[in-house]
């Protein structure tokens, strides 16, 4: 392990576990349920695919875009120090506080619970027994076995990145090898085992029930654009790496290739995974699977019978626990740089002496998640941060622009493939999606607006406190 004598951390990941964050992080439930929403929203295969691809191509122009940013800038915290340096602390805090507040936190709880309801689904409801319920503001909270599962699952995530990094690296590889195995399992199932006709490409879903999708987003530029949202939402994650770019050995050449190798990896297997679904069920089969259930286990169940849904289950739960594991060793490092720069809790900046990594983050993440998973409001903050997740992508991108001119002289070890053609490109894409999102989802764009700007109180405590005033 390689010390890194600026921060107390160590460099203790290599290429293959910083690559496996992000393709870890980035593997979660949405390969298995989006395609029936996406079906839905635009009607035909071969659109469901170009979304499907399209995202893939912007989350690699993402990548690319964020390479040069974390060989240039290698520290812990990854795209707030991006922010912070090419915007300021202010609207690097705002950054940090969203993540803390809702992102990171909110999506480690949405992890917790969704493990407790995978596992209850494999156990054939065998957690559906509550202990005892409280009525805060006159709305029924309950405490039951799957809310402790879902406690347990984020404390023991916690608990795990609290060891030294380099043994965090090392479940995230054998996680993330096992979740890949899984998912081309699944699409190479399809395609030796079940029976499937390509000519399913030639149908459409247009007279399918769809329930729960708005007739609004059903056709037409406005369906693609919401199909395009949800696969962008199983794309999510590629960025993390960047967060743990403190503890990266030897980072200007290492993270370049993680992220841009991980996101090609995850784009791959996505496209091959819905062209099995697309393969064996036709449109309108996968438009009508219900919401209880999912694509992958409909899929599933063509070859393996009535153990599809046990598979499936099982599938999920590890596809879960390996994001969790990356999502709360990537959100940490978040609060831990906020701590350092002197805008957050003091204590979230000091390294454990032993393991040296920033276990007071660790910890106070942890509590938060639970709390969060705990109040059920965590599924409808976190949709709310989407919209803003998507505007601090754009502005790193032109982020790239930005310190080029200012600092020209600075050390690229990398510099962004097809530069400035791919920045702008992500840029426009990412402006369309905000406003696409602003005009059709105005309430949920509008909250997580209000979200970030929050923090502006927020900031300007921490920003007096650490002047003396």
């Amino acid at each position: 392990m390689i010390p890194n004598a600026q921060s107390g951390l160590v460099r203790g990941l290599g290429l293959l576990a910083t690559t496996s964050i992000v393709v870890g992080t980035v593997i979660g439930t949405g390969i298995f349920l989006k395609t029936r929403v996406m079906m839905c929203n635009v009607e035909a295969p071969w659109l469901v695919l170009a979304a499907w691809i399209i995202a893939g191509l912007l989350s690699l122009a993402g990548a690319l875009t964020y390479a040069e940013l974390a060989a240039m800038m290698p520290e812990a915290g990854g795209e707030y120090v991006f922010i912070r340096e090419s915007y300021g602390p202010r609207i690097a805090f705002l950054y940090g506080w969203t993540q803390f507040a809702v992102a990171f936190s909110g999506s480690q709880a949405a992890k917790g619970v969704g493990f407790a309801i995978f596992l209850d689904a494999l156990l054939s409801g065998g957690l559906q027994r509550s202990f005892f319920s409280v009525y805060p503001f006159g709305v029924e909270v309950s405490f039951g076995m799957l809310q402790l599962v879902a406690l347990v699952t984020i404390l023991a995530g916690t608990a795990v990145n609290c060891l030294a990094v380099s043994i965090g690296g090392r479940i995230s590889v054998f996680i993330t090898v096992l979740k890949l195995a899984i998912v081309a399992a699944v699409g190479l199932g399809a395609f030796f085992f079940a029976n499937g006709d390509w000519h399913h490409f030639e149908l459409t879903s247009a007279d399918a029930t769809c329930t729960g999708v708005d007739a609004t987003a059903r056709g037409g530029l406005a369906g693609f654009g919401a199909a395009l949202v949800g696969a962008l939402w199983a794309y999510d994650g590629w960025s993390n790496a960047t967060t743990v770019a403190g503890e990266v050995r030897h980072p200007q050449r290492v993270l370049p290739l993680a992220l841009i190798g991980g996101t090609a990896i995850v784009g791959a297997l996505y496209v091959f995974v819905n062209a099995a679904y697309l393969y064996v069920l036709t449109p309108r089969a996968i438009a009508d699977v219900s919401e209880a259930s999912s694509v992958a286990t409909e899929l599933v169940r063509q070859f393996l019978g009535p153990t599809a849904v046990a598979f499936v289950a099982m599938a999920m739960m590890i596809s879960t626990l390996g994001s969790l594991h990356t999502g709360t060793m990537a959100g940490a490092r978040i609060s831990y740089a906020m701590a350092k720069d002197g805008l957050f809790f003091a204590p979230l900046a000091r390294v454990s002496a032993s393991t040296h990594v920033p276990v007071n983050a660790l910890l106070l993440q942890g509590v938060w998640s639970c709390a969060l998973a705990l109040s059920g409001s965590y599924d409808r903050l976190t949709d709310y941060v989407i919209f803003a997740a998507w505007i601090f992508y754009a502005m790193n991108a032109v982020g790239v622009i930005l310190l080029r001119r200012r600092r020209p002289d600075a050390k690229r070890p990398y510099k962004t493939v097809g530069y400035p053609v791919v920045p702008i490109v992500f840029v426009v894409v990412a402006v369309w999606l905000i406003v696409n999102t602003l005009t059709a989802t105005p309430r949920q764009a509008l909250a997580g607006l209000g979200i970030i700007l929050l923090g502006l109180p927020v900031h300007m405590y921490w920003a007096r406190r650490g002047s003396g005033s």
